[in-house]
């Protein structure tokens, strides 16, 4: 059975740095955690070559589900870097939108 996620609170980039995350990640399979890593890379092509924005939506700490509209600069296996230089952890993420 799918899981459904709740609505999405709309939050601004600059209110990242003050949020909370937890420790485990949000996708529990690896071809979902693969989908992911894969968006992450395109988001900081598209952000880097022609200042595109993508969608992110994403897990606080509390189960709180936030979506960000923003460019995404950088990524690794951790982190995402947005366009206001915050970071925001990978395994918070539900899912990249890139438009």
């Amino acid at each position: 059975m799918k899981k459904k996620l709740k609505r999405a609170n709309w939050i601004e980039k600059e209110h990242i740095p003050t949020l909370r995350f937890g420790s485990d990640d949000v996708l529990k399979d690896p071809s979902k955690r693969n989908r992911r890593s894969y968006e992450a890379n395109r988001a900081t092509i598209l952000g880097n070559a022609f200042h595109n924005k993508a969608r992110i939506t994403f897990c606080t700490d509390k189960g709180d589900i936030n979506c960000v509209e923003t460019t995404v600069w950088a990524h690794d296996d951790q982190f995402l870097l947005l366009k206001s230089g915050a970071f925001l952890p990978m395994k918070c993420i539900y899912k990249i939108d890139n438009s």
